[in-house]
């Protein structure tokens, strides 16, 4: 689908459940961009009973980044467009995804947002700056720069964290812990031993007993968030 802004427009790769109204995700890729790891996290998404859409965070920089995560210059590009990106620009682009996904002639209007790495910081700002009926943070690099937007994260949000994460320190963890410790709407799970993208298809760090609960707990968490 094609997401229309003053700024532009940009596309958003679908996956359709097989019912006539379901609620949205608005899935947040990594720095790879839409690629075959994030369409099928919306596969799965769909296969669970939910639109998912992932828009092109890239747009502004590259239209249709979709970079492999075993090529060391794909890794290399992607880290590019990471230093880059404006991330205040993308928040307003994510928005506009949520806003779009909750007038599609399907969708129920209830909409998640849903991120990875990138997509999972992209998440927590949105969360912070927008409305959004429902949140999901995987690893979310960079979110303890943001902490002092933590309160006004009033969404139902669910975070999970890997306890051996190569990009997110220990201190960094805590920091995040605590900033939004005592917040009800708040969950935050914690993979002992793993490592950042524990739940990336084919990615080198893939814990498969970690994503399925990661994801189980994930889909439950939609599922009673969105209806």
């Amino acid at each position: 689908m094609t997401i229309k802004t003053d700024a532009g427009d940009f596309a958003a790769y679908v996956a359709y459940p097989d019912v006539d109204k379901a609620p949205a995700v608005v899935v947040l890729h990594e720095v790879f961009g839409v690629n075959d790891d994030i369409r099928q996290t919306c596969q799965a998404l769909a296969a669970q009973g939910f639109i998912a859409i992932a828009p092109d965070l890239f747009w502004r920089q590259e239209p249709g980044v979709d970079l492999s995560v075993t090529s060391e210059a794909d890794w290399k590009k992607g880290l590019a467009l990471y230093m880059a990106y404006d991330r205040n620009a993308g928040v307003s682009d994510v928005a506009a995804t949520v806003a779009a996904a909750r007038e599609l002639p399907r969708s129920t209007g209830r909409v998640a947002v849903m991120g990875y790495c990138l997509g999972g910081l992209m998440t927590f700002l949105t969360a912070a700056r927008s409305e959004v009926d429902a949140a999901v943070a995987f690893h979310g690099g960079d979110t303890e720069k943001y902490l002092d937007e933590a309160d006004s994260v009033n969404a139902p949000f669910l975070m999970h964290l890997a306890g051996a994460d190569e990009f997110i320190s220990t201190e960094a963890q805590t920091q995040i812990k605590e900033a939004l410790a005592g917040k009800p709407n708040v969950e935050i799970h914690t993979y002992a031993g793993c490592h950042h993208a524990f739940s990336r298809h084919g990615g080198a760090h893939y814990d498969a007993a970690a994503a399925k609960l990661a994801n189980d707990r994930t889909w439950a968490f939609l599922r009673a968030r969105l209806g």
